[in-house]
């Protein structure tokens, strides 16, 4: 039977998630804020809508005829889409509203941990009154972590030791608008990214990714979204062995134990300490540029998982090609402090594949937030494109992403060019060496 999908959302990672559909048996049909052009070559409709409306979203999937939803983003899922659409009879991979929490109030999400005595929680605290922030700062022996409650899209965090010192860290709290702040301590070490697709109780994880936050080359400057990432082709990447995996996997599975009922992607951020994994994060949906490693590297039919999902069955199990992937994303220039929009984007796919089959290997492309217009594809004021190489080792699928974003040019763009490269991925290896 041909299954009806409904994908929510428009930016890289939803571009994944249709990709990895494209060759299913099902009708895909999108909608989002912003008309994604990756996506609108794949679906079969395209609808331009708020979707964090639950109602736009429900009425949209009920006149396509949905048979079950996949929500991307994790706006939606704080304003209780998969509520909506699962009460509508429509079945979402997705978190409810209130399972959705260990993402979107991280304040929940430590007590959470604690209560559950899941493994892997930093020291914490979380405040309402940020001058009372302030004097457990002064108090505090060594750095902190300062981090938003609510939804930042990245951005929000600062670590004192790293980004910050003591007296910006006040500063900071003092200008900001928050209702709460989490103080927690600075973990120290290497981060990774463990997914995992959940529902019925089962858990079926993926590759490590590394995440590279920081805007500039050298992990120097403020966080963003997101400005590319790499797995391995193993599960785990080069600077952990499968022990570290492991482990961060029991803390996955404990925390879908304690959810009870959780259905969708548990995404883990850890830190490689010389204790093991530490959690710095939940997120409640698949990570973006993370999907994009992840989902062309799966073998495995996702639909499969996703009606094996509705109908309460067992999940499969996953298989992953034995490759690795370096995903780099392009972004407008000032990105993310003052970003200029409007620079044509232009990337040749066919001279992409081109590019790719030199190395034995693959080339994608995933458009994010661009502007669509009767004469070609523009910039707006958010992450661009991202390209991503797929090849024996990371090294290969490096120089992939890289020979296709420098046939793209970088005029009214900006990348960072150091993702995946063999110094920058030593020098993670190096850094665990010194550590343990």
């Amino acid at each position: 039977m041909t299954e009806t999908v409904l994908l929510i959302g428009g930016g890289g990672r939803e571009h994944a998630v249709a990709r990895a559909l494209a060759d299913s048996d099902c009708e895909l049909y999108a909608c989002a804020g912003n008309k994604n052009p990756g996506i609108t070559q794949i679906a079969a409709g395209f609808e331009t809508l708020d979707t964090t409306h639950p109602k736009a979203v429900t009425t949209y999937a009920e006149s396509v005829d949905a048979d079950l939803a996949v929500i991307g983003p994790e706006a939606p899922l704080a304003a209780g889409v998969a509520d909506a659409l699962d009460e509508a009879g429509i079945y979402a991979f997705g978190p409810q509203e209130a399972e959705a929490r260990i993402e979107t109030d991280k304040a929940f999400q430590r007590r959470f941990m604690n209560q559950h005595d899941i493994p892997g929680c930093p020291d914490f605290e979380t405040f309402e009154d940020m001058e009372a922030a302030c004097e457990y700062i002064d108090s505090y022996d060594g750095d902190l972590a300062i981090k938003p409650a609510g939804l930042t899209g990245g951005k929000g965090v600062r670590v004192m030791g790293d980004q910050i010192d003591a007296e910006e860290a006040k500063a900071y709290l003092r200008k900001s608008d928050y209702d709460r702040v989490v103080l927690e301590e600075r973990l120290v070490g290497e981060e990774f990214t463990v997914q995992a697709l959940v529902a019925n109780g089962e858990v079926r994880v993926t590759p490590a990714v590394q995440d590279h936050k920081r805007a500039y080359e050298g992990d120097e400057g403020p966080n963003t979204g997101g400005m590319g990432s790499y797995s391995d082709a193993t599960l785990e990447l080069p600077f952990m062995d499968r022990d570290d995996y492991m482990a961060a996997v029991e803390v996955i599975e404990a925390t879908v134990d304690a959810l009870d009922g959780y259905k969708g992607v548990l995404y883990g951020q850890f830190m490689l300490t010389t204790e093991g994994p530490k959690v710095v994060e939940f997120n409640a949906r698949f990570g973006d540029p993370e999907a994009m490693n992840t989902l062309p590297v799966l073998n495995t039919d996702f639909l499969d998982v996703l009606t094996a999902a509705r109908d309460g069955e067992t999940l499969p199990q996953l298989s992953f090609a034995p490759k690795a992937t370096v995903c780099k994303y392009a972004v407008p220039d000032g990105y993310p402090t003052d970003p200029e929009a409007g620079a044509k984007v232009t990337v040749d796919e066919e001279g992409a594949r081109e590019i790719a089959s030199e190395y034995d290997g693959e080339a994608i492309l995933f458009y994010a937030s661009v502007d669509d217009r009767e004469d070609g594809i523009y910039t707006t004021t958010s992450r661009s494109f991202a390209v991503v190489g797929v090849a024996d080792t990371i090294t290969e699928a490096e120089e992939i992403a890289e020979a296709v974003l420098s046939e793209a040019g970088e005029e009214g763009l900006r990348m960072r060019h150091d993702i995946g490269k063999p110094d920058l991925v030593q020098k993670r290896i190096d850094h665990m060496q010194e550590l343990r």
